[in-house]
């Protein structure tokens, strides 16, 4: 599997951007995960989303503590701020940096000191404590005292329910948002005109864009169709739908150049044939309105 890494860099950039170190390392937690599986028959190795709240990766050689400057380095990261809770001496072996579900960072560093663990001590009765673990009371000692019990889970629950709902109310008052805004500009749409042209959106697979799917989700285009749907039967009004494929942002619709090369990014272009400066959506949008009376013989192919 290690020897696989080398190749997969090749395929993903990002792989070159971390410390070889800390790959190697990712692979043996995995080795170690199917041992114990098979071994044990323990739980079948589960895998690690980087949608996980929880993150961690080793650094096993080759990071350097500051103590003075409270800085530590890492191969590829560089220099790190960091909050030192206390100073060591020994051999550092393995650094394991972790990001909580809360944000926050923090870095372990697994020490060896070299020194020999203590002799047991002798023990008898005047010495020896027994200690019961309960609800009501967290410990009781043989001693006779009794540890309350923090009860934080409890006591943090009644925080938490009023967090809930008020994350509840916000959900909620996105979703009005989203309708009233929606209701608004398809009734305005509706009325002001007999027929609507739209594009065929292929939703679920667009969903699949990572870095988009979040802005998809937000705008709610299926919901926003449906909206002009229903109200075009209401008031006898038209929706034409375009094929999905219809390449309407890349053909200039005054002279019908076909842009092959338009990417995503590219907001604004020029027409090579006739020069004509294109806003790419407004581009877009012309195009699904002749595509649409196209396909309705109300106008010719040529515009």
């Amino acid at each position: 599997m290690n020897k696989q890494i080398r190749v997969l860099k090749d395929y993903y950039e990002w792989l070159k951007e971390i410390n070889s170190q800390s790959l190697h390392g990712a692979t043996l937690n995995l080795e170690n995960a199917f041992n114990k599986f098979f071994r044990e028959k323990s739980g079948f190795p589960k895998f690690k989303s980087k949608k996980n709240p929880v993150q961690s990766f080793s650094v096993p050689q080759y990071y350097k503590v500051d103590f003075e400057n409270n800085k530590i380095y890492t191969p590829k990261i560089g220099w790190i701020k960091i909050k030192l809770h206390r100073r060591f001496e020994g051999n550092g072996k393995t650094a394991t940096i972790k990001r909580t579900p809360t944000g926050k960072h923090y870095i372990s560093i697994l020490v060896d000191d070299e020194k020999e663990l203590p002799q047991k001590q002798q023990f008898d009765e005047n010495n020896t404590v027994g200690i019961d673990v309960g609800i009501k009371d967290f410990a009781v000692t043989s001693n006779g005292e009794k540890i309350d019990n923090p009860r934080y889970l409890k006591n943090s629950i009644e925080n938490y329910r009023k967090l809930k709902h008020q994350i509840a109310k916000y959900h909620e008052k996105i979703s009005n948002q989203r309708k009233d805004f929606q209701h608004k500009l398809s009734s305005r749409l509706i009325s002001e005109n007999q027929a609507v042209a739209l594009e065929t959106l292929n939703v679920k697979g667009l969903l699949k864009n990572q870095n988009l799917a979040q802005h998809i989700t937000d705008a709610s285009w299926s919901s926003f169709v449906q909206k002009l749907e229903y109200k075009a039967e209401w008031y006898g009004k038209n929706i034409i739908k375009i094929l999905r494929f219809d390449p309407s942002s890349k053909i200039c619709h005054v002279c019908g150049y076909y842009h092959q090369d338009l990417e995503l990014r590219d907001r604004e272009w020029a027409c090579p044939d006739c020069k004509t400066e294109h806003d790419r959506d407004i581009n877009a949008s012309v195009n699904i309105k002749k595509f649409g009376l196209d396909r309705q013989n109300l106008i010719s192919p040529s515009g």
